[in-house]
């Protein structure tokens, strides 16, 4: 569990967290969206052409907080690999983040 006093900076960086994690499930679910689309409704990629670069600069994104993150709050490595973990199935980043504040890991 962390320990740090939150500082305006560790709010404006847990809320960034915040953002990301939820963006980068939405960006998830909609490439999956996109590629419901292509496979099985429309044949036409054009959702995944939309979604496939926002999903793909949103999941670099969410590593790059979650890391710096960890290291703001002080995270156990444990808990650093989970936050890592949760980028990879869709809308993971949103349990994540909704259990680290549950846990009072955000400050």
């Amino acid at each position: 569990m962390s320990t740090v006093l939150p500082s305006p900076r560790a709010t404006v960086l847990a809320r960034t967290f915040r953002a990301v994690a939820i963006a980068e499930a939405c960006s998830w679910i909609g490439l999956l969206i996109g590629m419901a689309f292509k496979y099985l409704v429309v044949f036409d990629d054009v959702g995944v052409r939309v979604f496939g670069p926002i999903h793909g600069a949103l999941f670099v994104a969410y590593v790059v907080v979650a890391l710096v993150t960890a290291r703001v709050f002080r995270w156990s490595i444990g808990t650093t690999l989970l936050a890592l973990a949760a980028s990879i199935p869709p809308a993971a980043t949103i349990w994540f983040e909704r259990r680290a504040v549950r846990r009072g890991e955000l400050g």
